[in-house]
Parts: C-alpha cells; structure tokens; sequence
C-alpha cells in the first residue's frame, strides 16, 4: 500500500506539472521542427533560439512542452535549443525496437547529425537525464558541457522505495490522466499508448549501470542539480559528483570544473517546477 501511495503520489505531481507547463509557459513557436530519420526510427525535434547549441532531453512519460515549457523561452533568448522528444514520446510515434539508454543516446547524436550540429551542451532531466550520462560515455566528442537533473547512471542511484515503484508500477495508473491527454494529443498513433507505458515500465523495472569506470572518464564538465528529497540516494550522488573530480578542498586547490547543486525543499517533479532556480545555475554552468 505505501509503494502504491508513492506511485500515486509522484504521479499527482507530474499531472500538476503537466498542468501548470500549458497554463504558465510562454508557448513561443520553434523557429524549425520536423522529424529526424535515425536508427530505423524518426525522432521528433523542435529548434528555438540562435547561438550555442544545448540539447534537451526529457523525463520519462514526458513530452517537450511538458517538461521543458517554462525553460526554453528563456536559453533560447541566447541560445539555440534543440528539444527532443525521445522513442514512443510526444510526437515521436511508438516502435517495438528494444527501448535502451544506448539506443536513445545514438538517436541524440542522430538528431545532430541530421541537424549538422557538431557539438552541444546537452541537458537531461530524470530518464533523460540517464540518456544524457550514455550520451556523454558514447559520444565524447560531441558534447561541450552536460547538465543532469535529478537522475543517475545506475538503478541504485535511486532509494530503494523507488526501484520498488518501478516494480509495482501498472499502466492503468496512467488513466484518465492529463498525461494521457497530452498523449493523444499530439502522438502519431493514439492506439499504441498501452504498449508504450508498458515499454517504459518494463525498461524502468530493469537494472541499469553505466559503470563508475565510464563516469570518471567523462572529460567534459557536468553540472548535477537534485533536489535535496528527489528519491536519489545522495550517498550515490555524492559518489558520483566525487567520479567527477568534485568534493573537495577547493581552498587547498583549484575548483572542479563540474558542480553540485542540492535544492532544498524539492522532491522529483517539484524540482523542475524551479525555473528561476534551474535557470540560474544552467545560466553561470554554461556561460
């Protein structure tokens, strides 16, 4: 009953993000979207903005406007951002090719590849957040600095209340849910919404570790933001920010290139609801 209470309860304030993303963004209009043909697969992306380029990926279940609505009006006043909407999301219609953080990885440096984009910050929250750490480990040379949000490179990055989530998590949750909405709203075939959740659930049920190894290899510089309550266990996290040259005596020293930010009083969905906050370290970690 208390795994079915947290399931319920993340999924509440995933609805209430869903919901504040379409009363409280900007809604500006990409400058270019359209459909990149990578991997046997056509993955969707929006362009804003000029400048740099930052690559956004999205959580899981989520969709571009959803998770992003509120940032982008923001970088792309300086920047350019180039929104995915990863396999079986949003406008990026369902596919029985088997769902891995590899493949999605590759399906990112596709999109560049499509869009001639050499290099890009890139930014991940949650789920793509994981598809950001495997794009850095798969594709070094394309990426400039990379940022995680709330996510981890191994399933015991997260409390184990979560992984018993996952375990339990059933598609009829998702019912009647402005989630599901969103979903007929702009998906390429309505019908497949079943077979997607039970796509994502079963990727989510399965353990996953990038390797400590790969992660302190990383060479570009990463910014971790967390909430201080996301359902990371930040124990790993501090593990990981330690892989990346961090936690140390700056004052005896020089300051990592990568950095740690803990937002106090955020769980998981909340955290991203931080634009003010998120866009303020995004803004001093990529100038």
């Amino acid at each position: 009953m208390k795994t079915r209470n947290l399931l319920q309860s993340i999924l509440l304030s995933a609805l209430f993000m869903c919901i504040a993303s379409r009363s409280n963004g900007q809604q500006i209009k990409p400058s270019q979207s359209g459909y990149a043909p990578v991997n046997g697969i056509k993955v969707y992306y929006e362009v804003y903005g000029e400048g740099r380029p930052i690559v956004l990926l999205h959580g899981a279940f989520m969709t571009i406007n959803t998770n992003w609505s509120e940032l982008i009006p923001e970088l792309s006043k300086t920047r350019k951002v180039i929104a995915v909407e990863l396999q079986g999301h949003g406008h990026t219609a369902y596919s029985d090719r088997k769902l891995s953080h590899a493949t999605l990885a590759s399906d990112v440096e596709g999109v560049m590849d499509y869009l001639k984009i050499d290099s890009a910050d890139v930014a991940g929250f949650s789920f793509g957040g994981a598809v950001a750490y495997k794009f850095a480990i798969q594709s070094p040379k394309r990426l400039r600095k990379l940022v995680i949000i709330s996510a981890t490179y191994k399933s015991k990055g997260w409390l184990p209340e979560i992984n018993n989530a996952f375990k339990t998590m059933k598609p009829e949750l998702f019912n009647n849910t402005p989630m599901k909405a969103a979903y007929d709203a702009i998906a390429p075939d309505k019908t497949k919404w079943t077979k997607f959740l039970e796509q994502m659930i079963a990727s989510a049920r399965e353990p996953y570790d990038f390797g400590d190894a790969h992660i302190s290899k990383i060479a570009s510089p990463v910014l971790i933001i967390s909430g201080d309550n996301d359902g990371l266990d930040k124990i790993a996290l501090i593990k990981t920010y330690q892989l990346l040259g961090g936690a140390v005596a700056a004052d005896l020293g020089t300051m990592p290139r990568s950095q740690l930010a803990i937002v106090p009083a955020q769980g998981h969905i909340s955290l991203m609801m931080q634009t003010p906050t998120i866009l303020n370290y995004l803004n001093n970690f990529l100038k």
